[in-house]
């Protein structure tokens, strides 16, 4: 059974599971991307913090730690990385973060893997350098700090179920719609503005779309931006 990241008072062990060659192989030739990252090594418990919050708290994934942002693999001491990473899990996030891991094989080198879970207790927290608690998510393969509308979303524990119909909210709920069948995106400011509705208010409504899958979040250089899905 892979390790798993529970929150603990005694130190971890790596449990010595052996994944095959050819499971490395097929997950490296699919590079980067929004659920793997690729690690050199682990130099800092608290930046790699980062990464485990941001898969955590988006749609979970993998860390492949011993291999070069081209697919190379370099390897490693799997004992010292995983004490780096429970570390990271365990001390440097908040809530600590599960992770699943597994030892590789390959060219006479041995690789980490990282398994992290999309987590049902987020938001997680990285403690940065200067002892702030921010939350990150994910998007293609970089991490970036969520605002006030992702952390209302990720707050959010009701079922995704409980959908109500958008002709039983009000004027804003459908002005937002509108606005967005019309412009191809929308800021929290700018709905806000647009709406006449409090910062607040703007943010759980924006939350909400998010959680129902009527519009989709993007990170850019202006920050977080929401569209329609589809």
């Amino acid at each position: 059974m892979n390790s798993k990241g529970a929150p603990s008072n005694h130190p971890r062990q790596l449990d010595q599971i052996q994944g095959t060659e050819f499971d490395l192989n097929r997950m490296i030739k699919e590079g980067e991307h929004q659920k793997q990252d690729f690690k050199f090594r682990i130099d800092s418990s608290q930046k790699i913090a980062k990464t485990l919050c941001a898969f955590a708290n988006t749609d979970g994934g993998k860390l492949l730690i011993g291999v070069k942002d081209n697919g190379r693999l370099a390897g490693i001491d799997p004992e010292e990385e995983f004490y780096m990473i429970d570390g990271a899990a365990n001390i440097y996030c908040k809530p600590a973060i599960e992770f699943y891991s597994t030892v590789y094989s390959a060219e006479d080198k041995l690789i980490l893997e990282i398994d992290v879970p999309p987590s049902i207790d987020r938001p997680h927290f990285a403690k940065s350098e200067d002892q702030k608690w921010i939350a990150y998510v994910r998007q293609n393969d970089e991490n970036f700090m969520a605002n006030r509308v992702l952390l209302s979303y990720l707050r959010d524990k009701t079922p995704k179920s409980e959908r109500k119909n958008l002709i039983a909210y009000g004027d804003h709920e459908r002005m937002l719609f509108d606005y967005l069948s019309e412009n191809e995106e929308i800021s929290l400011s700018k709905f806000s503005k647009v709406a006449k509705i409090p910062i607040r208010k703007a943010e759980k409504t924006l939350a909400l779309f998010i959680k129902w899958e009527i519009i989709s979040w993007k990170a850019t250089e202006a920050g977080i931006r929401f569209s329609l899905v589809g």
